[in-house]
């Protein structure tokens, strides 16, 4: 979107808004592992966010202007956070996914388990959330041109 879709109104409110919301989805991605939520919700949450402020603000949004190239390139990065949780526990002599061998120093189990869960939302997480950016971006090109696919 290059222009901008907001006037003074919707700028208040987006400057309002946007801040609730990754507070909320750091909230839920923290407790994903207790509660219901977790990586994929906080994603879609943080990515309303953006795409809120692509289209109120339009290009003008520096903040949020993350190229398609970069969206792909931090999807691939989320999902190599997610597969990393599982390849530590197997290099640490664990079954895959088995926390309580995952290298890093506690004193209890549960420790690892909620550190282990927590890198699986983290992957989650920001693999979801460029995954609509990227969806977006796609679905704004082709609205973008003359309405064909490419």
């Amino acid at each position: 979107m290059k222009e901008p879709f907001g006037g003074y109104l919707l700028n208040i409110a987006f400057r309002l808004l946007v801040p609730f919301t990754v507070v909320y989805s750091v909230y839920v991605l923290i407790l994903g592992e207790s509660s219901p939520g977790g990586g994929f919700q906080a994603g879609v949450v943080l990515s309303f966010g953006i795409v809120l402020g692509r289209l109120i603000m339009g290009e003008d949004c520096k903040l949020f202007n993350i190229k398609t190239k970069n969206t792909l390139v931090i999807a691939g990065v989320g999902t190599f956070i997610y597969s990393l949780a599982g390849w530590l526990t197997l290099f640490g002599g664990g079954k895959f996914l088995d926390y309580s061998f995952l290298p890093f120093a506690a004193e209890h189990a549960n420790e690892l388990h909620a550190l282990g869960i927590l890198m699986i939302e983290t992957g989650v997480t920001i693999c979801v959330m460029m995954t609509i950016l990227n969806i977006m971006d796609a679905v704004v090109k082709r609205s973008d041109d003359d309405g064909s696919a490419e």
